[in-house]
C-alpha cells in the first residue's frame, strides 16, 4: 500500500481531551497536519467542546455532543492534573480529584467509543501516563492514577484486539510544559536535579510527546498494542552522572 492511500480521509476525527494547552493542544495540532480533525473535550479554549472532565455528567453530555455526527475511531485520552504532594499529607479531595480528571475522565471516554470503534473495525486508543507511575516522590495521586492508566490501557488491548481496535499508552518525561513547571518550579534544586538527569540532556517538548502519539494513532500500527511509550529522553532507563 503506497504512503499516499495510508493517508487518513479527509474529516476523520480524532477525540482529544485537555486539547486547549500544553501537550494536548501539541497533539490536536499534529493530529491536524496527519490529515485528521481533532474534536477537543476541555474546560477553556475557542472551537472546543467546553466540559468539565472531572464531573460524570458533564463528560457524558460532551461526549454525547462529540458522538452526534458519528463514530469517531481515535481517541487521545490526554488530560490531567499533578497535585503534588507526599502520601503522609495528599488529602482525600485530591486523590479523588486526580481519580476523577486522570483515571475515570478516560475509562469514560473509552467506553463511549469503543461501539463506534468496533462498528468500524478500527480503533486506536493513547492514553497519556507518565513516568511518574513507575514511582515518583511528591506524587501520590498522580502516580497512582497514571499507573491506572496502564492496566485500563492493558485490559482494553486484550479485550478489543479482535475488533481492530489497539490500546497503548505514552509516558512522558519531564516536558516543558505549564504543568511541569506548576509543579516543578524554575530554579529550584529539585527542577534542576531532574533536568540534569536526563540522558540527552535537555528538557523534552510538547511536540516530542505528539509524535509518538501521531505514529500510535496510525492505522499502520496496527500491531502495535498494549505497551508503553516512554518520551523521557532516556530518563526511564537510569541516570547519568553530573
Amino acid at each position: 500500500m503506497s504512503s499516499e492511500s495510508s493517508r487518513p480521509t479527509t474529516g476523520e476525527r480524532v477525540l482529544v481531551t485537555g486539547g486547549a494547552n500544553g501537550i494536548g493542544a501539541a497533539i490536536a495540532d499534529r493530529c491536524r497536519q496527519d490529515g485528521y480533525e481533532p474534536v477537543i473535550l476541555d474546560q477553556q479554549g475557542d472551537g472546543v467542546i467546553h466540559c468539565d472532565l472531572r464531573d460524570p455528567e458533564s463528560t457524558a453530555a460532551a461526549l454525547e455532543l462529540a458522538l452526534a455526527d458519528g463514530p469517531i475511531t481515535r481517541l487521545v485520552n490526554n488530560v490531567g492534573a499533578v497535585f503534588p504532594h507526599s502520601v503522609q499529607d495528599q488529602t482525600l479531595q485530591e486523590f479523588d480529584a486526580a481519580f476523577a480528571l486522570n483515571l475515570r475522565s478516560a475509562f469514560q471516554c473509552v467506553q463511549a467509543l469503543l461501539p463506534g470503534m468496533r462498528e468500524s473495525g478500527l480503533g486506536r486508543i493513547v492514553s497519556m501516563s507518565s513516568r511518574a507511575a513507575l514511582g515518583k516522590e511528591l506524587r501520590a495521586a498522580y502516580a497512582s492514577t497514571k499507573a491506572g492508566l496502564l492496566g485500563l490501557t492493558r485490559v482494553v488491548a486484550l479485550e478489543e484486539g479482535r475488533y481492530g481496535i489497539t490500546a497503548n499508552a505514552v509516558g512522558p518525561g519531564p516536558i516543558a510544559t505549564d504543568l511541569f513547571r506548576n509543579a516543578n518550579p524554575d530554579g529550584s534544586p529539585q527542577t534542576r536535579s531532574i533536568i540534569e538527569s536526563v540522558p540527552v540532556q535537555r528538557m523534552g517538548t510538547p511536540e516530542d510527546v505528539a509524535h509518538a502519539v501521531s505514529y500510535l494513532l496510525d492505522e499502520r500500527s496496527g500491531f502495535v498494542t498494549g505497551q508503553t511509550l516512554y518520551v523521557c529522553g532516556g530518563l526511564t532507563v537510569g541516570r547519568v552522572d553530573v
